[in-house]
């Protein structure tokens, strides 16, 4: 009887173990499977979408961006809504338009006494992420804070516009690693603040600055001795490479090799490029190689950290971001630049990459806006209850994950406001939508309406706009509603 009653005892003492070791093994797996996902954005200057290898449109070399977007997902209607820098980022850094925020303009000292700058107190996507335990990190071009007398003596600071200002503590929105600029453009000797760099003592490097700034970028991954990041915490980590922003020429030769031979004829097709001879032509002609260089200078620096991510087993558990913050005309329309309503200027490189839980593919649908890139991001990183009330921005993590669920019908296109009057009544406003562009441009003195069949002119080189267009009666009330509900000023007339 007693040992039956043993017997007995210890086949229930086995069932006990056997089961609480199935139940801690299950729980740690729910532990393993909710564990925070790592951040890793790449923002790249100035890179237009139609210079990329895997949307074939421009004869530029990106191996290892093709390679990639094989195994993302890559949305081609991505735009720049306000495509210049410091507006740009100010909405992915707030997730709000321009007008909330109050960067509606580039950051420098003439927009300066108009408190044109990002509000310390603004709640950003980091801010969030640092609240949840995040190791953050920021290296590269920052442009976001407005310079102050006395100007910090460097190159892009001597002139009648100072641009470059260090970011103070207090400022850098819950990045514990800091190695950045406001914004320098001399990409062959950059200059940096470290963390704990006062505003003087900012340091140059001589090394063109997205090898630099991918070296820091692995080594942040690799943590060595845990001394520049938290080792048991998640973290986010932006990379913001200035090239293929100007100053072109300043590319290393061995990417600027890679073009030298190549016909020009070649790289002028598009019915959108002045002819040599004028302003816009000459200066296509004369860069094009050089910014194709830049490129895949860029391409290469991407290639490298992503591979020191694999190499430090992070990849899996990164969700991996790459985008511009504009696009560039380089001479397109007679147009030197960006911050108008082109399709070069506009349309944006966008890669997201998680292992496991977005389906790579290419997207040609989805109209994407840069204020929804916070609330999505912290959506898919399981925080979606912390994104701010305020944000302009909406969450399509569902859409991201596999292509499914609501989508946005249009997208709200601004830019070129004069800073210096405060007057928002200027630049341009406008919709896009897959097939059309309707915009209002108020620049130089001259009011254009002008609306674009993108689809059937995709280099936008025939106005039609008619105030009987059935597109112009369709959109206007659109973009008076973005108008209306955002609080801008701009007059539809």
């Amino acid at each position: 009887m007693k040992n039956r009653k043993q017997f007995i005892y210890f086949k229930i003492f086995i069932l006990v173990f056997v089961t609480s070791i199935n139940f801690s093994c299950t729980t740690q797996k729910k532990i393993a499977d909710k564990k925070q996902p790592n951040l890793l954005i790449i923002l790249v200057d100035q890179w237009r979408a139609q210079a990329t290898g895997y949307e074939g449109k421009e004869p530029v070399m990106t191996p290892h961006l093709d390679k990639y977007a094989k195994e993302s997902l890559v949305i081609e209607q991505m735009v720049s809504n306000y495509p210049v820098c410091s507006p740009a980022r100010a909405m992915l850094m707030t997730g709000q338009w321009p007008v909330k925020n109050k960067v509606y303009s580039n950051v420098n000292s003439s927009s300066a006494p108009f408190g044109i700058e990002l509000d310390k107190n603004a709640v950003t996507w980091s801010d969030i992420l640092k609240q949840n335990g995040y190791s953050n990190g920021y290296i590269g071009k920052w442009h976001l804070d407005s310079p102050y007398e006395p100007f910090i003596p460097t190159s892009n600071n001597i002139g009648p516009v100072a641009w470059n200002e260090w970011t103070s503590p207090d400022k850098r929105h819950g990045f514990d690693y800091w190695y950045s600029y406001g914004t320098y453009d001399v990409h062959n000797r950059p200059m940096y603040w470290d963390t704990d760099a006062k505003r003087d003592d900012f340091h140059y490097v001589d090394q063109w600055g997205p090898i630099h700034e991918a070296d820091k970028a692995i080594a942040f991954m690799k943590n060595e001795s845990g001394k520049v990041r938290k080792a048991d915490a998640p973290f986010s980590l932006v990379v913001s490479m200035n090239p293929p922003h100007s100053e072109y020429e300043t590319v290393p030769e061995n990417y600027y090799n890679m073009y030298k031979d190549i016909p020009l004829e070649d790289l002028i097709k598009d019915e959108n490029i002045p002819a040599a001879g004028t302003k816009g032509g000459d200066q296509y002609r004369h860069d094009i190689k050089y910014y194709y260089a830049n490129i895949t200078g860029v391409d290469e620096q991407i290639g490298r950290i992503l591979q020191g991510l694999k190499d430090q087993k992070l990849d899996e558990n990164t969700i991996v971001l790459i985008m511009a913050d504009h696009g560039n005309c380089l001479g397109k329309h007679s147009e030197v630049s960006k911050n108008n309503i082109y399709e070069e200027s506009l349309r944006i490189p966008f890669i997201v990459n998680w292992t496991g839980h977005i389906q790579p593919r290419t997207d040609n649908k989805f109209l994407g806006s840069i204020p929804d890139i916070y609330p999505t991001l912290l959506d898919l990183m399981g925080i979606k209850n912390q994104i701010p009330k305020d944000i302009d921005g909406k969450s399509y993590a569902d859409y991201y994950r596999n292509g499914k669920g609501k989508t946005p019908t249009e997208q709200f296109i601004m830019g070129a406001i004069i800073s210096d009057n405060v007057d928002i009544n200027t630049g341009f406003r406008g919709v896009r939508t897959e097939d059309y562009k309707l915009a209002y441009v108020k620049k130089k003195g001259k009011n254009e309406l002008v609306l674009f069949d993108l689809k059937a002119d995709p280099f936008e080189m025939n106005n039609i706009y008619s105030i009987d267009h059935p597109m112009v009666k369709k959109l206007t009330p659109v973009l008076k509603n973005y108008l209306r509900e955002t609080g801008d000023g701009f007059k539809v007339e």
